[in-house]
């Protein structure tokens, strides 16, 4: 819709130095919002050159939240975890969410754009999923304003799983499918990741969406494509389950990181990564992988690296 005059609305985005929330920033502060950011990592150093206000996550003490979103029309919500790491859980994830939630509402936040999951279900046996339905159902029952975005696999020039499946062909002679490989996967582009955000946060609609790209894969259609794209030729062989998790288990701890856990085996053979659907992304990674082929894959990205140790 845009802003006129010279009193823009305020917008909070959780993670404004992350991955995803970076690219959603620079998309508003072009818009000419005020913005506000909630950061575990305080300390990172400022891309946006002092434009955007840092305030810590305060989740112990909820009076100083409320004081850092007050003012705020919107909220952006990306704040999660992808798996427990030490103190870090699921269950505190979705308590800490709560708490903002709360916060954002007592502050006079109008709307809230909360990032989700494909197919999040209070169902689900798998801890992410569920975690993220609870969510879904507190943002819903908080009385505000909302749109909830259900992304599946986010790709872009930063991007962990797309960039790390680049590194292990590039690295090793064999790649190791599990199972059968045949389980899909609907990747979005992460700038249309963040239009999405910012078109939600524009609207005053409540309404949950799916953020999906225009290409479907099979998983082993995706690995021998990102091979064909960087023009590598590594043995491709199914094997259980079980074994491709202990071998990323192995390098995971050789690399200090969690390559994939468990429960994201399970998704990604459950068919989770991949919901029906029009597409809300126009990028196809097809594309974006024959014009990033000398980039992709050249270090491995860390998970551990990006969110426990900045």
């Amino acid at each position: 819709m845009g802003i006129e005059g010279p009193s823009p609305q305020t917008l909070v985005i959780t993670g404004a130095f992350s991955y995803t929330g970076k690219y959603a920033t620079r998309l508003v502060l072009a818009r000419r919002y005020n913005v506000r950011t909630l950061t575990a990592h305080t300390a990172r150093q400022d891309m946006f050159a002092g434009r955007v206000e840092v305030y810590p996550y305060d989740f112990e003490n909820p009076e100083k939240l409320v004081e850092s979103l007050r003012g705020a029309s919107t909220l952006i919500n990306t704040y999660w975890v992808r798996f427990p790491h030490g103190a870090v859980t699921f269950e505190a994830a979705a308590r800490n969410t709560k708490v903002l939630i709360d916060a954002a509402k007592r502050a006079g936040v109008q709307r809230i754009v909360h990032l989700s999951i494909a197919k999040a279900s209070l169902e689900s046996r798998l801890g992410y999923y569920k975690g993220k339905a609870q969510l879904e159902r507190a943002v819903m029952d908080s009385g505000l304003s909302y749109a909830i975005v259900r992304p599946t696999v986010i790709f872009g020039a930063e991007d962990i799983l797309i960039n790390n499946i680049a590194w292990f062909v590039r690295t090793f002679p064999v790649f190791a499918i599990p199972g059968n490989g045949q389980y899909r996967v609907r990747p979005i582009y992460v700038e249309d990741m963040a239009r999405l955000l910012v078109e939600a946060a524009e609207s005053r609609e409540d309404r949950i969406f799916d953020a999906v790209g225009p290409e479907t894969f099979a998983f082993e259609e995706l690995v021998r494509r990102i091979a064909a794209a960087m023009r590598e030729s590594p043995r491709i062989v199914r094997v259980p389950t079980f074994v491709a998790y202990a071998a990323t288990r192995v390098v995971g701890w050789l690399l200090g990181d969690v390559v994939l856990t468990w429960e994201e085996y399970e998704g990604l053979m459950d068919g989770l990564l991949a919901p029906e659907g029009l597409a809300t992304g126009e990028t196809r990674l097809s594309r974006w992988l024959e014009e990033n082929a000398g980039t992709i894959g050249r270090a491995y990205s860390s998970e551990v690296g990006r969110h426990y140790r900045g």
